[in-house]
């Protein structure tokens, strides 16, 4: 196994310890969760850049990479909900837009079409961690409420613009 693939498990086994931090409430439970969320989010951009730039891309990198991120984001997201900042729905729009784009994805595959990730795409995703960790952080809630709508925000715009661009992958429905 090749070192982005390993670091991609490294980022899916985090989520245990990140997860476990938080239920066991020890002190300064949020700040160590944080770090743990911080580190595996690194392992993301050094995966892919490690990976681009060695030519090591996999088949087991192109599905699991983008799973370990929707576990690691879906696990942060999921505390929030149960902490009560950050409301069902808006969880509920993330997870929608994960599974109908990854179903766009495989429409396409059928079509032996790619569907690489957009620019608005990697925006969505680099918004979404930050305010992850501005989340984690004693914020006032008005900054917490912002950092909400720039999730559902750039998920929607993201989840949409894929649809729009790739309407042709569907042109038979």
């Amino acid at each position: 196994m090749n070192l982005p693939n390993k670091l991609t498990l490294l980022r899916i086994v985090l989520i245990l310890p990140f997860l476990l931090v938080l239920y066991l409430d020890i002190p300064f439970a949020a700040y160590v969760a944080l770090a743990i969320f911080i580190a595996a989010s690194l392992t993301d951009m050094l995966d892919g850049k490690i990976a681009r730039k060695y030519h090591l891309i996999t088949d087991f990198g192109k599905f699991a990479d983008p799973l370990a991120d929707k576990m690691l984001v879906t696990a942060a997201m999921l505390w929030f909900v149960e902490k009560g900042q950050m409301p069902g729905w808006a969880l509920l729009i993330v997870i929608v837009r994960e599974f109908a784009v990854s179903g766009l994805r495989m429409v396409a595959s059928d079509k032996g079409r790619v569907i690489a990730a957009g620019w608005s795409g990697k925006v969505k995703t680099a918004a979404t961690m930050v305010c992850i960790i501005l989340m984690f952080l004693p914020i006032p809630p008005w900054v917490n409420t912002a950092c909400v709508a720039v999730i559902v925000a750039a998920t929607i715009y993201s989840g949409v613009e894929y649809f729009i661009k790739n309407k042709d992958c569907l042109s038979d429905m």
